[in-house]
């Protein structure tokens, strides 16, 4: 019997499509968010009539319709499953709204999340890129990944733009690495002043304080005001009027965030790789509610900018690469404000205490080190 253990990753790979192709990738985004803006349209005129949930299948039907019409026929110029998927991405985000696990789908904008779903069954790996329904042969800046034995396709795979190139990411399947863990656990408290405190006496710095990242927030600010001041000079009545500068000083905006965005995320990966190669055999990491934190409206954009979401994304999919065990600690839990060596709970610790001193045992420690301790020693308390 194959004891192997398998999980799923995903991967994006940089497309260099020539102009031809660049203008299909751009039409197939601009149907595939027309179409979603479209359902959400249906969805929301047949609630406020009081009728019930439309069912994508209902929805795909009534845009079969819709192509065949004179003035929608432009439609019918990129792969079925793109629009097939954008109907059933926003009636899978619709339901998410009445369960309760998501806010109400927002309509979907020419300047941001430009993507598009390409049918999984014709996408294939070629010698120099990938092949994709209705655009051909693009080239890649890197060749696909090889499949494992059996596997026959990518899973659920998306172009995108970011604002600067065309990327394609799908989900794969890869062997689990079987390493030698040590009989150790690592305790990982988050914050704002440093990234990641761990109980090994690791300490990751908070990207955003470095002097490039802030070089280019400055930039950013001044770009962003500079933008304010023309809309308002340019101003037609009501209406604001978009010139050519404008448009080029939104598309420098444009490449700052993005930039801010790749330094941000090249951090987060070499923070959890680094934490996962020291091969623990258990992680230990709080339980955030992020959503309840941003409503600090002092630490709410540090708190967004840090991005805790995706350092924890990060460690998860790392560590079952690895075989780690990930524990996640209740929220209620007070990692800050128990005492690690001990247990007493001091219960007037301030946001601004950035030590932690004990009047039971004496303890003087830093306040985020002293966190991760309790939360590696949280099954023994």
């Amino acid at each position: 019997m194959d004891s192997t253990s398998y999980t799923f990753i995903g991967t994006k790979i940089r497309l260099i499509p020539t102009k031809e192709q660049a203008i299909l990738l751009w039409r197939s985004a601009g149907c595939s968010r027309f179409i979603y803006n479209w359902a959400l349209d249906k969805e929301t005129d047949n609630y406020e009539k009081g009728n019930k949930f439309i069912n994508d299948k209902v929805l795909r039907r009534e845009m079969t319709k819709l192509k065949k019409e004179e003035d929608f026929k432009w439609l019918c110029e990129v792969g079925s499953n793109v629009l097939k998927q954008s109907v059933k991405d926003l009636c899978l985000a619709y339901k998410k709204f009445f369960d309760k696990k998501a806010s109400f789908p927002k309509y979907k904008s020419r300047k941001n999340n430009i993507s598009f779903y390409v049918n999984y069954e014709s996408m294939k790996k070629t010698q120099n890129g990938v092949q994709c329904e209705k655009l051909g042969n693009i080239k890649t800046a890197e060749p696909l990944p090889k499949l494992l034995k059996g596997e026959k396709h990518y899973l659920d795979p998306h172009i995108s733009y970011d604002g600067k190139y065309w990327y394609i990411g799908f989900t794969r399947k890869i062997k689990i690495h079987k390493t030698e863990l040590n009989d150790i656990a690592i305790g990982i408290d988050l914050g704002i002043k440093n990234l990641a405190t761990c109980s090994n006496e690791k300490v990751y710095k908070n990207i955003n304080k470095t002097k490039r990242v802030r070089k280019l927030k400055k930039k950013l600010k001044r770009l962003q005001r500079k933008v304010s001041k023309k809309y308002l000079m340019n101003k037609d009545g009501k209406k604001f009027v978009k010139t050519k500068n404008i448009i080029k000083l939104e598309r420098k905006i444009k490449l700052i965030n993005r930039t801010l965005t790749n330094i941000r995320v090249n951090h987060t990966h070499q923070v959890t790789t680094e934490i996962v190669k020291t091969k623990p055999s258990k992680i230990v990491m709080e339980t955030l509610r992020v959503t309840n934190m941003l409503k600090n409206k002092h630490l709410s954009k540090a708190i967004a900018e840090q991005s805790f979401y995706r350092f924890i994304s990060f460690i998860e999919y790392k560590c079952k690469l690895y075989g780690i065990e990930l524990e996640r600690v209740p929220t209620l839990y007070p990692s800050s404000k128990k005492c690690s060596h001990c247990g007493a709970i001091k219960k007037d610790l301030k946001l601004s205490d950035r030590t932690y001193h004990c009047e039971c045992c004496g303890l003087t420690i830093d306040r985020d080190y002293n966190a991760s301790l309790n939360l590696t020693n949280y099954k023994i308390s």
